[in-house]
């Protein structure tokens, strides 16, 4: 992974619930590790949380199906202690079957939606590691997550068809604060911004402690447009050599594949 070293050959693993979309807005039933418990459940316990619950629960009742069925796994699976690499998204997937709670990363099974394949592509050009397979293990990333890469999205939710649907409703305020957390209490970790929605978070990042890399959007709309093409911008190189300059030193015997 990108903490030591990074496989793009990913573990396939259940997205953790028994169906692909929300069944009820309630948080008590999408688990996170204890060190982010605090701040979510203030978080659910403010008028804004309230009121996000209310317009998810409201949007459920309605009939709509809203994406995916554990907003809070990226809070699950990568505790704010082990976090080593933050990549920022921006919503979930909004097809049938597609997201699994993680920026970027579809459920195994799922063909790579375009983003996702220019990620690999860059990580191929960039570090030699091999493309992965189709359809498994395929572009499930829950390996990275456990290995220290929060991949993050900044609204958590979304209707079925409906990009961007649940944005402004109240998630911002939540993951505008996990970064917060992440910049001020994790050990120096990369984050990797890619677009101009991503790297509207700039400022909530503290850059003398982490290294804050940019680049366009890994959408083919975007991806070879310069001044900042993504392919070709060498931030997994980049994040591999400063995480090598940064971690303890009883740690540097730690790599896997290195």
């Amino acid at each position: 992974m990108l903490p030591d070293s990074i496989s793009a050959v990913p573990v396939a693993s259940p997205v953790g619930a028994a169906t692909d979309h929300l069944q009820v807005a309630n948080p008590a039933a999408w688990p996170v590790a204890p060190g982010w418990q605090a701040l979510v459940d203030g978080f659910f316990a403010s008028s804004q949380g309230i009121g996000l619950l209310e317009f998810l629960q409201q949007r459920l009742d309605a009939g709509v199906v809203v994406f995916p069925p554990l907003p809070l796994r990226a809070l699950q699976l990568t505790p704010p202690q082990d976090v080593r690499v933050v990549i920022l998204g921006q919503d979930p997937y909004h097809g049938r079957g597609q997201a699994e709670g993680l920026a970027f990363s579809v459920a195994p099974g799922v063909q790579f939606p375009p983003s996702l394949r220019n990620i690999f592509k860059e990580l191929q050009r960039d570090l030699g590691t091999p493309f992965p397979a189709q359809p498994q293990p395929g572009g499930s990333l829950v390996q990275w997550a456990r290995k220290g890469v929060l991949l993050l999205n900044t609204c958590l939710t979304v209707e079925e068809g409906q990009p961007a649907s649940h944005s402004g409703k109240g998630w911002e305020l939540l993951t505008d604060a996990i970064i917060r957390q992440v910049s001020q209490d994790a050990q120096p970790s990369v984050f990797m911004l890619w677009g101009a929605h991503a790297q509207s978070k700039r400022p909530l990042i503290d850059a003398s402690r982490h290294l804050v890399l940019t680049a366009n959007h890994p959408s083919p709309l975007s991806a070879l447009r310069p001044p900042l093409p993504f392919i070709g911008c060498g931030h997994f190189s980049q994040a591999r050599a400063w995480r090598d300059a940064h971690r303890p030193v009883q740690s540097a015997t730690t790599d896997v594949d290195h």
